[in-house]
């Protein structure tokens, strides 16, 4: 496991990493979030061992990266954004090399030859590196991490340059790693870190501002919990009617018209209410086709800009113009 207590880095006057604690376990996959300058690339180059600390520790399987960083360090593979790759060697060469490099004792044969099928490169391991697509030179990157089967991996854009087929081998790839070793992935692909991560760190100057489950984070940060989004054809004022009549409704504003005859629908209801059921009801014996329904629910992309850029969206819809 990996576990960070009150660390600090300061640059002069200015503290990169003011004091943050985050854990992750064995079997979890943490995703670590940051605008340009906010401390995340300076905390995983402490994890990894590239710089030291001012203050606090950073352990890696019960052992302090800064006391004991040779013995820590062999805990990780990791991928840096740029992969510290030769390109004048072919790929079974760097490999090897890697394998040499970390002292690893297991079979060199049989375990390259297991990580090379698992990222997908057997098919160019007698290949020039300088050769090699950016993809595959990513996955190049993510095989030498791989080397040794550190229990922790620390993944920094590891989809970077891959195509979008590329992309979902490499997200499965990384849930599948995740279930015995513990993931740190950091991206500013967004929705790639909602469909992978189990937990999510947010940093933002320095400071940890989220820390938790995509699903906690927007519960915290919700306070439209209690309202519906739904497209529905059929004539609007009549709709409105029947929605405004369910029980638990408190308003119904009708929006923009974003079909012909389909209007979106902002309803408001009491809290802590489900009128799914009832709304589907009265609406399917009038045969009015419900083409979309969805909850307020933040997307991590919400949830990352209003805790880093203080942006507060999606807005009131009668802000946004519409039928009233």
């Amino acid at each position: 496991m990996i576990e960070v207590s009150n660390l600090v880095k300061s640059y002069g006057n200015n503290k990169a990493v003011n004091n943050i604690s985050f854990t992750a376990e064995k079997g979890e996959i943490l995703g670590f979030l940051g605008l340009n300058g906010a401390g995340k690339s300076t905390t995983m180059n402490i994890l990894t061992g590239y710089i030291s600390c001012n203050g606090g520790s950073a352990k890696l399987n019960g052992i302090d990266i800064l006391e004991n960083p040779i013995a820590a360090k062999k805990s990780i593979g990791y991928l840096p954004e740029q992969p510290p790759l030769y390109p004048d060697m072919t790929v079974d060469e760097y490999l090897k090399f890697v394998y040499a490099l970390k002292k690893t004792k297991i079979p060199r044969n049989s375990h390259l030859n297991e990580i090379c099928e698992l990222v997908k490169i057997a098919d160019v391991r007698h290949r020039l590196i300088r050769n090699l697509s950016k993809g595959y030179k990513q996955r190049v990157g993510l095989a030498q991490a791989l080397v040794g089967n550190p229990p922790i991996l620390i993944l920094d854009e590891p989809t970077v340059g891959l195509d979008p087929k590329q992309i979902i081998e490499i997200r499965s790839l990384v849930k599948k790693l995740g279930k015995n070793h513990t993931v740190i992935l950091s991206s500013h692909i967004l929705p790639e870190v909602q469909a992978v991560c189990d937990k999510i760190v947010i940093i933002n100057s320095g400071k940890i501002v989220a820390n938790g489950t995509a699903g906690s984070l927007s519960a915290n940060l919700n306070t439209d919990s209690n309202k519906l989004v739904m497209r529905i054809e059929g004539k609007s004022n009549e709709i409105e009617k029947l929605l405004a009549g369910v029980g638990d409704v408190t308003k119904v504003f009708v929006g923009a018209e974003v079909e012909d005859k389909v209007c979106e629908y902002h309803i408001e209801t009491k809290p802590d209410s489900d009128v799914r059921r009832e709304i589907f009801g009265r609406l399917s014996s009038r045969n009015y086709p419900i083409l979309m329904m969805k909850s307020n629910e933040l997307t991590l992309e919400e949830i990352f800009l209003r805790l880093t850029t203080g942006d507060n969206f999606p807005g009131n819809p009668e802000e946004q113009g519409g039928k009233s």
